[in-house]
Formats: structure tokens, C-alpha cells, sequence
């Protein structure tokens, strides 16, 4: 099985990765309220939010340029729209969706990275998420990696039989269209058999965890300081 790399980063020890799923997901919520309600000209509270995200990063031991780069994924979209609102004179506004998309996108990565999937989508819930939006999300994740290993078998089949790298463009696309095709094929019928696998071992539509989780008192200070925190910087 191929993981992703912010999976990896997840299954780590530092004292971020230790606290309670809930405990950062409300102090991401908090952040993302509080960044999205300042205005984009108060440079020094950017700031401040900046260096929290940097001083998380650096406590939990993730690596900076690989996370700041894949923050960066957010920046096409919002630098589309920044580029509009820049157009018709609104310079602030469009100088704000840069900044507050990318350190939105900063700080949800941060939390990925330190809480796997799974604990993240079990805390969710115990916040009251909708049922069915934590199972999709949790069937969504599981499977993907199913399609990710058939995706890397039939590279390495195509690898090892060294197709010729001389076809041209229209049979390039040809190639890569069946391609495509087998590996959905492929995916949908591993898929359809972990189902039944699921189903013969009594799924009851939960997935368990094998670390129960527990707000403690330390989860609620951590949540409270890191809220109040971001909330005393906002009103200054």
C-alpha cells in the first residue's frame, strides 16, 4: 500500500499529534472564524497568525517547505479571483483572498498532519457532523487507496513490457483512455470484493478505532488557550 505523505506525517509523537481530535478541530474552526473576520490591511494580526502556524508546524516536527508547498495548491483558485477583484479596484479584497486562502489551507493541513484521517472523521462526529457525511468521507478515503495501488500495478506492467515511446499523440491518448478504463474496472471489482469482506465480517456501518479517544483537561486548556488566543489578537 502506497501512502500519502501527510498520512505519514500524522503517525507521529510530538505533543500536537497527542491531543484529542475534538480539541483541534475546534481550534481550527476558531482559526478559520477569526482569520475569515480580519480585514485584509491589518498586517500585524496576519502576522501573529502566521507565526502561530509556523510555531505548530515547527512543534510538531512536519516538514516546513513540503507543507507550505502543498498549501500552495489553493493559490491558483484564489489568485484567479484576486486578479478579478484587483481588476475592478478592489486592491485590499483581492490582496486578502491570497492571504487568508493560503493560510486557511496552511492551518487545515496542519491539523491533517497531525491527526490521521480516520481519529479526524471520529472527532468530527462526536461534534455532531452528519452521520452520513463521516461514513462517505471514510469510505472515500479507504477506497482511494485501493485505486492507488491498481494504479501502481498496472505502471509497473506497463513498465516491465516497455511499451514503445515513439506511438504518437492520438494513440498516446487511446493508450491512456483504456488505461483509465482498466483501472476503474479493476478498482471496482477490489472494491465490490472488500465490501463483501466487510459484510461477512458483520460491518455495521462503524469504523472502529483502535485508539479509543479521551478529552482530557489538557485537550481543553490546549483548545481554550489556542481560541482565546486568536480571538484577544483579533479584538486588538
Amino acid at each position: 500500500m502506497h501512502h500519502v505523505r501527510v498520512d505519514q506525517w500524522s503517525r507521529g509523537s510530538s505533543p500536537l499529534h497527542t491531543r484529542d481530535p475534538r480539541a483541534k478541530i475546534l481550534a481550527l474552526l476558531v482559526f478559520l472564524i477569526v482569520l475569515a473576520t480580519t480585514p485584509a490591511n491589518a498586517a500585524i494580526t496576519l502576522a501573529i497568525d502566521s507565526a502561530l502556524l509556523l510555531a505548530g508546524i515547527m512543534i510538531a516536527g512536519l516538514p516546513l517547505a513540503g507543507l507550505l508547498l502543498r498549501a500552495m495548491v489553493v493559490l491558483p483558485f484564489s489568485l484567479t479571483f484576486g486578479l478579478l477583484s484587483w481588476l475592478v479596484g478592489d486592491r485590499w479584497r483581492a490582496i486578502g483572498l491570497v492571504e487568508k486562502s493560503y493560510l486557511s489551507a496552511v492551518a487545515v493541513l496542519l491539523i491533517i498532519g497531525v491527526t490521521t484521517l480516520p481519529a479526524l472523521l471520529t472527532g468530527l462526529e462526536r461534534l455532531g457532523a452528519p452521520r452520513m457525511f463521516v461514513l462517505v468521507a471514510q469510505f472515500l478515503y479507504r477506497y482511494l487507496f485501493v485505486i492507488s495501488e491498481q494504479a501502481q500495478h498496472m505502471r509497473l506492467a506497463a513498465a516491465s513490457r516497455q511499451g514503445n515511446p515513439h506511438i504518437h499523440r492520438k494513440g498516446r491518448f487511446r493508450a491512456a483512455a483504456g488505461a483509465l478504463a482498466v483501472l476503474f474496472a479493476r478498482s471496482y471489482y477490489r472494491a465490490e470484493g472488500i465490501h463483501r469482506a466487510m459484510l461477512a465480517r458483520a460491518f455495521t456501518g462503524r469504523f472502529p478505532l483502535l485508539d479509543s479517544q479521551h478529552f482530557r483537561p489538557a485537550d481543553a486548556v490546549f483548545a481554550f488557550a489556542i481560541s482565546a488566543f486568536l480571538i484577544l489578537v483579533r479584538i486588538q
